[in-house]
C-alpha cells in the first residue's frame, strides 16, 4: 500500500510550520518522496573541468561572529565577550581559544568577515542565506519562496555517480525548525529536496532506513514499473496540488536505483571507518555527521548539508558555546585534515555559516528578569555583520575578506551579501551565476540578484 500525508503541523523562538510530505510506505524505501530525490540523468560536464562537491555545515540558530572568527579583544568588555583570541598558522588571523585545532589549520581556510544581510529575523535570515533571496520571508510569513542553492545544484549537476544521492541533508535538512524548509526545491519540485537519512550517525548500528525493503518485498517486485504505475493511477491526482505524485512518477526509477545501489549502502555505512578516525572527528552526532558527509562526497554526492542546531543563545552563552565550539572544532578540523589527506580538498568546498550572527553587545543574562538570572550574559539576533568560513574547492586558504568596525557592528571594508557567497559556490561548481529559473507562471527569475563571486577567495 501507499500512504499519502499531505497535512501540516505547527510549534523556535519565532514559531514554525512543516511542509506537506508523502511517504511511499509499501516499498519501505522512502520518506518525503524518495522517488523524487534521485534523478536517472547523465552527469553534465561542469565548467570547472572536474567533479567538485560542497559540504555546507549549517549552524542553525545563528552563531556569534565575535565569539568565533571575528574577535575584538580591544573592545569594551560587554562587546569582546568571554573568551580570548589565539593566533593561528596565518599571521594576523586570530580566532577563539575554543578552536585550537582549527588554529593549526588556518592556512587551509579563509574567513569572510564583511558578510551582512541586515535582518535579525531567523526565517528572513535563513531564507537569504540558503536561497540568497529576501522575497518578504519572515517570522510572520515563513513559507519558502525560492529554491535552495543545494536544490539548484542538484538540478544542474545531479549526482556525480549513479545510485548515489546528489543532494543530502545529514542527519536531516532543517532551517529554523522547518524540514526541509529553505533547503527545499520549492517551485522546482520535491524531486530537488535533499535526501534525509535521519537517525544518528554516532549511534551503534546506524542504518539508513530508506535503504531497507519492507517485509515481503524483493527487488523483482520493486522493478515491476508497470505495477508501480498502475498503483499510482489509483490515486485521485486532484488531491495532490503539490506535484509530489507527478514527480515520483517521473523519478521512480532513480529511487529504485538508489535502493538497489551497492555504492549508497557503502557510502552510508559509517561503521567501515577506522575507529581511530571516528574518534578524531569526535564521538558525537555532529562529528560523525561530518565524517558521513566526507564519505558521501567521496562516493559521488554533489551537495551535502550537515545540520548543527541549537545556536539561539539569548542567555547563558558561556555554557552553550563551551559545549558546542569544541565539537565544531573537532569535526571541522578532522574534516579538513581528512579531505586533504585523501586528495579531496581541492575538489570539495567546505562552507560553515548560520542564518545570522549575534549582537555585538551582550545582554545582561536576565531575559527580562534580574541580571544574570538566566546564567551568563547572552547575545541576541544580528544580521548587520556576520561571518562565513570557506575552505577547499579551489578557495585559497589563509585569507581574510573584509572587516568589521571596532565593535563588530557592521562591515568596515569589503561588504558582501549572501548572493556573493552563492556566486562563489557556483564558481566552484562550474555553474553560471547568471542562471535564471522559470517560476510556475513561466517568468524567468535570476538565481542571484548580485552574481559577482568573491574573487579574492580564489
Amino acid at each position: 500500500m501507499f500512504r499519502v500525508d499531505l497535512g501540516k503541523t505547527r510549534g523556535y523562538c519565532d514559531g514554525l510550520s512543516r511542509r506537506s510530505f508523502l511517504t511511499l510506505g509499501a516499498a519501505g524505501m522512502a520518506s518525503t518522496g524518495l522517488g523524487g530525490f534521485l534523478r536517472a540523468k547523465n552527469k553534465e560536464t561542469n565548467q570547472a573541468g572536474s567533479d567538485p562537491s560542497v559540504i555546507l555545515i549549517w549552524l542553525d540558530g545563528g552563531p556569534g561572529h565575535l565569539d568565533m572568527y571575528d574577535m575584538k579583544p580591544d573592545a569594551p568588555e560587554e562587546y569582546r565577550g568571554l573568551w580570548k583570541p589565539i593566533s593561528t598558522t596565518v599571521p594576523g588571523m586570530q580566532i577563539t581559544e575554543l578552536f585550537p585545532r582549527q588554529a593549526r589549520l588556518a592556512h587551509l581556510f579563509s574567513l569572510v568577515r564583511g558578510l551582512h544581510h541586515d535582518t535579525g529575523d531567523h526565517f528572513a535570515g535563513g531564507h537569504r542565506m540558503l536561497t540568497s533571496k529576501d522575497l518578504g520571508v519572515s517570522g510572520a510569513n515563513t513559507a519558502g519562496k525560492f529554491p535552495s542553492i543545494g536544490s539548484i545544484i542538484e538540478r544542474e549537476l545531479g549526482s556525480r555517480k549513479p545510485g548515489v544521492p546528489g543532494y543530502v541533508g545529514l542527519p536531516h535538512a532543517a532551517s529554523i525548525g522547518l524540514t526541509p524548509g529553505y533547503f527545499g526545491g520549492h517551485f522546482l519540485g520535491k524531486q530537488y529536496d535533499p535526501f534525509q537519512p535521519g537517525g544518528d550517525p554516532n549511534a551503534d548500528g546506524f542504518k539508513v532506513q530508506n535503504l531497507e525493503l519492507a517485509q515481503g518485498l524483493d527487488f523483482r517486485r520493486l522493478e515491476d514499473r508497470t505495477g508501480l504505475s498502475r498503483t499510482f493511477d489509483t490515486f485521485n491526482r486532484s488531491l495532490d496540488k503539490s506535484g509530489t505524485l507527478d514527480a515520483m512518477d517521473r523519478f521512480d526509477r532513480g529511487a529504485l536505483d538508489f535502493v538497489r545501489s551497492h555504492q549508497s549502502r557503502i557510502a552510508f555505512d559509517i561503521s567501515r571507518e577506522d575507529p581511530r578516525l571516528r574518534d578524531h572527528y569526535g564521538r558525537h552526532t555532529w562529528g560523525q555527521s561530518m565524517l558521513l558527509a566526507r564519505r558521501l562526497v567521496e562516493a559521488g554526492s554533489s551537495f551535502v548539508t550537515v545540520h548543527l542546531g541549537g545556536w539561539d543563545h539569548h542567555w547563558d552563552l558561556k555554557s552553550g558555546m563551551e559545549s558546542y565550539l569544541p565539537k565544531v572544532d573537532d569535526g571541522v578540523a578532522a574534516l579538513l585534515e581528512d579531505l586533504n589527506e585523501r586528495g579531496l580538498l581541492e575538489t570539495t568546498l567546505v562552507v560553515l555559516c548560520g542564518e545570522f550572527s549575534r549582537t555585538p553587545k551582550m545582554n545582561d543574562g536576565g531575559n527580562g528578569g534580574p541580571a544574570g538570572s538566566k546564567g551568563t550574559p547572552g547575545r541576541d539576533h544580528w544580521g548587520n555583520s556576520m561571518f562565513c568560513f570557506l575552505a577547499g574547492g579551489g578557495v585559497q586558504g589563509g585569507r581574510i575578506i573584509g572587516s568589521t568596525d571596532r565593535l563588530g557592528q557592521s562591515p568596515k571594508s569589503r561588504p558582501v551579501t549572501p548572493s556573493n557567497i552563492h556566486a562563489s559556490i557556483y564558481k566552484v561548481m562550474g555553474i553560471d551565476p547568471h542562471l535564471s529559473l522559470l517560476e510556475p507562471s513561466g517568468r524567468p527569475i535570476p538565481v542571484l540578484d548580485d552574481p559577482r563571486p568573491i574573487d579574492e577567495l580564489f
